[in-house]
């Protein structure tokens, strides 16, 4: 089969920045250290199992919530005397921490902060900027006013696991950040253009289902090849949400999201996405697929929706 380059257009991603916010956590237990961003030179790699040559560098496309916690209770009364000198009448704790964190001279304390990434309720990642100057990015993924659905798509360098001195004790893997879209799932869904046959109050719920599917699936810590293929189609790729829409109004069922290695991949990692959608009243199956290469840090698309023949 012949891999083909595709300028799909896709869908584009709404950053919410500036207006968002999670309050900080208050520390638990003391413990030293700082997490300071930093150059890190092994993040991305790992030692070898014969304690060679380093292991191939993981990347990560993950989905979730950033939070910022206090790492030692020193940067946590810090944080309590900027605040006091802060104009905060009327604010709410939310809003009060965002704006503090925002202000040019207490960017210290942004530095200061653990910053944590959590996927469906766990704690999976503790994130570093690679670059310095994206710190604002940190900063503007806090919410003063959370929503259940908020979220963070955080793409970076998987690195080593964390000391338990870096972030109040709390051992998990750091993530080397190069961007992060702060947006809202009805936010993501309305800027979907949808199919010129559907209505918006048909296509939201289809689009919306499709979603969450992909974010319940089993450990999609967007650390794999397949887990950062769907998490990049989730909020990248419209056509499968204009399919999952055609799919739901000819009565099918979407019974199945599977992803394997695909037959063209060559030396590079390409895998295929397929989608199962099963007709309710005669239980036959209809797939179509897509093909993602997931070998750099930035999936990108390469054969477009299409359907899809076991072999």
């Amino acid at each position: 089969m012949e891999q083909t380059e595709v300028k799909e257009q896709v869908a584009t991603l709404p950053a919410t920045g500036s207006d968002v916010a999670v309050p900080v956590t208050p520390s638990a237990r003391p413990a030293a250290g700082s997490l300071a961003p930093q150059s890190c030179p092994t993040c991305g790699t790992a030692p070898a199992a014969n304690g060679g040559a380093a292991a191939a560098t993981s990347y990560v496309y993950a989905i979730g919530r950033i939070e910022a916690r206090f790492p030692r209770p020193s940067v946590e009364k810090e944080f309590a005397q900027a605040t006091g000198r802060a104009e905060t009448a009327g604010l709410t704790d939310r809003q009060a921490v965002q704006k503090v964190l925002s202000q040019r001279q207490n960017r210290y304390l942004a530095r200061q902060l653990c910053w944590v990434m959590t996927i469906e309720g766990m704690e999976t990642y503790i994130l570093v900027p690679r670059d310095p100057a994206d710190l604002d990015l940190l900063v503007e993924a806090l919410r003063p006013t959370p929503q259940p659905w908020d979220l963070d798509c955080v793409i970076g360098v998987r690195g080593p696991i964390a000391s338990p001195e870096m972030c109040n004790g709390l051992v998990v893997p750091i993530v080397g950040f190069d961007q992060i879209y702060s947006f809202d799932r009805d936010a993501l869904i309305k800027a979907i253009p949808k199919p010129e046959k559907t209505t918006a109050k048909d296509f939201a719920p289809a689009a919306e289902e499709l979603f969450d599917r992909i974010m319940q699936m089993a450990d999609n810590a967007g650390a794999t090849g397949e887990h950062r293929a769907l998490n990049y189609l989730a909020v990248r790729y419209q056509a499968i949400y204009a399919n999952a829409s055609d799919a739901f109004a000819r009565n099918e069922a979407l019974t199945a999201v599977d992803v394997q290695p695909s037959p063209v991949s060559g030396t590079r990692n390409v895998v295929d996405v397929i989608f199962t959608y099963t007709n309710r009243a005669t239980d036959v199956d209809d797939q179509v697929f897509v093909r993602v290469d997931v070998t750099e840090e930035f999936p990108f698309l390469v054969k477009k929706l299409s359907p899809y023949y076991g072999r």
